[in-house]
């Protein structure tokens, strides 16, 4: 079985409607329909010894003969040359919307590169269903194209601090001295002088249940009363930082929770657990439970924070997304997401006034300014999404 491998080329304009390209096929068709190796390479605007070397490499490769051609006779194709010329007819006509669709999205995002007043921003960040919608709303309205890579939050600082991008997304709760294990997981990472917090969202995360919520949990101490089924988060998520945290302050073992070892890699996919009926319930924000006609259950509210260096703060694209951050239009985008209000969007913050336990731990490790390149070194994978 051969494989099929597909690449593209860059043009300034386009040759006839959107196709996948091949050599080997451009060369099958011009012989074809010219009827000489040398009416075809004329037609093709290569060589004659190009495109006879061409013809030999190919039938030494696919181990078939291609094109019977005898002196002083038309050249034509071989039986197995015209069969692949039928495949690749049957492929386009098959392929050709899907085509067509990939062909606009790459001339779409390759249209940025070309465009002088379009800004990219990359950005790591834990999980939010915010930040697609604010993608979509910075494309349009700024020309601002926010390069979104969603991982952990802890991950996602240090890919800062590591210069693997720009900005950085994670989140905190809004809990008595803001949480132990987020300290822990986060507080190495970060450094007041260095780093600058700018204003997103708050949140709400809770339970996400069936319609109804039939099993009647109202709290993780339910959960472990009623042995309802769960699933955790990924070890590096936020959200299982938060659920630590909850336990802790609940005085309940993790090991008393059923499936505490068993973890979804997103809000979505715990939704998509309880809707199954796989699990009965499952930490996650509100918007992945309402999107899903789910019911919910509110525990905590949280602060959702982008972080960048000092010195990016000036940098255009960084600006642009902290005004963008700051109108009205956006506010009221984001207020329409359920589980989300804007908390001092496009401001930048004191880390030591929003982040309450700079004074309760050791130093912490130093982070990297733009122009050093070194990773630092992460802390145990211990928060994120």
């Amino acid at each position: 079985m051969r494989t099929v491998e597909i690449s593209y080329s860059l043009a300034t304009r386009r040759e006839g409607g959107a196709r996948i390209r091949n050599p080997l096929m451009d060369l099958l068709h011009a012989v074809r329909d010219h009827g000489s190796i040398s009416a075809a390479a004329k037609a093709l605007g290569f060589s004659y010894r190009h495109v006879w070397g061409e013809l030999k490499r190919w039938e030494a490769e696919l181990g078939r003969p291609l094109v019977i051609w005898e002196k002083g006779q038309p050249a034509v194709l071989s039986g197995f040359g015209d069969k692949l010329l039928w495949a690749e007819r049957q492929a386009q006509a098959r392929l050709a919307p899907q085509v067509e669709a990939l062909h606009a999205d790459l001339e779409r995002a390759f249209a940025v590169a070309f465009d002088d007043a379009a800004q990219v921003l990359t950005l790591f960040a834990s999980h939010d269903d915010a930040l697609p919608l604010l993608r979509e709303h910075a494309a349009r309205f700024a020309r601002l194209h926010l390069d979104v890579r969603f991982c952990g939050s802890v991950d996602a600082i240090a890919a800062l601090n590591e210069g693997r991008c720009v900005m950085a997304g994670f989140h905190t709760p809004r809990l008595p001295g803001g949480g132990e294990l987020a300290r822990r997981a986060y507080q190495p990472l970060l450094q007041p002088g260095l780093h600058k917090l700018i204003g997103f969202a708050q949140r709400t995360q809770g339970l996400i249940v069936a319609p109804g919520n039939p099993m009647a949990l109202a709290s993780l101490d339910d959960i472990r009363a009623k042995g309802a089924r769960f699933v955790n988060r990924a070890l590096g998520t936020g959200t299982r930082v938060l659920l630590d945290e909850l336990l802790a302050r609940d005085g309940i073992a993790a090991g008393a929770i059923e499936g505490y070892g068993r973890s979804e890699p997103s809000h979505e996919a715990v939704a998509q657990a309880v809707a199954s009926g796989a699990v009965d319930a499952g930490l996650g924000i509100e918007a992945a439970a309402r999107s899903r006609g789910l019911g919910f259950v509110p525990l905590v509210r949280e602060d959702y924070f982008l972080v960048c260096l000092k010195s990016a703060l000036e940098q255009p694209p960084v600006a642009a997304l902290r005004a963008l951050l700051r109108t009205p239009a956006w506010k009221r985008e984001l207020a329409a997401v359920p589980g989300y209000e804007p908390s001092q969007s496009g401001e930048v913050l004191s880390l030591r006034r929003q982040l309450p336990w700079w004074d309760m731990a050791p130093k912490p490790a130093r982070a990297h300014s733009a122009q050093v390149r070194k990773p630092t070194k992460a802390p145990s994978r211990s928060g994120s999404a």
